[in-house]
């Protein structure tokens, strides 16, 4: 048994003793201190309960989230072929996030540049926060705000799309992201929890989720999923989608095609 076992027992013994766990027995029947076996037991029990309603909680909220995404379906279909339309044309696509959005940002770029469901071709996609030595040296001489916006005024171009992704929509470096693009020409998109929130209103087009933080972090991984249906659908109908051509229809050219 490990001490730090050892000690939650003696724990749960103390308390047991103090009948924090145990109410007391009537004073005419002793009132023997449980084993720390049982008290265990009855410790996990409670602790099972508390978990598994805790979860069951969590999961009830996912349908909220998924009925707000169900009300903006339109426009993450739209979000899909344009997507598909720009990145034809040899357009980029940036993508940012702080924290758990930084991931799931990662996650569209990995999705265009990889593949989502068949095989196409490969497009560009940059995940901004992903460059660790930029991020650094970025926040490092010109502050955390500056991170993203040094990095879009390096990369973007008139045309391409940049997709910022919070779910409080209150972050200043993807609000800074969002004023840089703009005098960019480069189409924003974001992605955030409940609107209206500062980066809904800075970017061309939101996608707000009306759900708790946890909740519509996880229903904005299912609008991106979405958006690569929208996407890969488009892609397929340009008649661009076969793996072995780039983008001007060549075979196994630069732009896009794999040997």
């Amino acid at each position: 048994m490990t001490a730090e076992w050892s000690l939650r027992e003696a724990d749960v013994q103390a308390l047991a003793r103090h009948g924090a766990l145990f109410p007391a027995l009537p004073s005419a029947v002793p009132s023997p201190v449980p084993s720390g076996a049982a008290v265990m037991d009855a410790g996990t029990a409670l602790v099972d309960a508390a978990a598994a309603h805790a979860v069951r909680a969590h999961l009830d909220n996912v349908l909220p989230a998924l009925d707000s995404l169900r009300s903006q379906s339109d426009r993450l279909a739209a979000w899909g072929v344009e997507l598909a339309q720009r990145l034809l044309r040899g357009q980029r696509v940036m993508a940012a996030g702080n924290g758990g959005s930084a991931a799931e940002a990662q996650h569209l770029t990995a999705e265009l540049v990889g593949r989502f469901d068949g095989e196409r071709i490969p497009f560009s996609a940059i995940s901004l926060h992903a460059e660790t030595s930029a991020v650094t040296a970025i926040s490092n001489d010109y502050g955390y705000d500056e991170v993203f916006a040094r990095q879009i005024r390096a990369h973007g171009r008139s045309g391409d799309v940049l997709v910022l992704l919070s779910t409080s929509g209150k972050s200043p470096n993807l609000l800074r992201a969002a004023e840089t693009a703009a005098r960019l020409n480069i189409t924003t998109w974001a992605l955030t929890g409940p609107g209206p929130n500062p980066l809904a209103l800075a970017c061309d087009e939101a996608v707000t989720i009306e759900a708790i933080n946890a909740n519509a972090q996880e229903g904005h991984l299912i609008a991106l999923h979405a958006i690569c249906r929208a996407f890969d659908l488009e892609v397929n109908r340009s008649g661009a989608g076969n793996h072995s051509r780039d983008y001007s229809g060549s075979p196994d050219g630069e732009a896009g095609g794999r040997a």
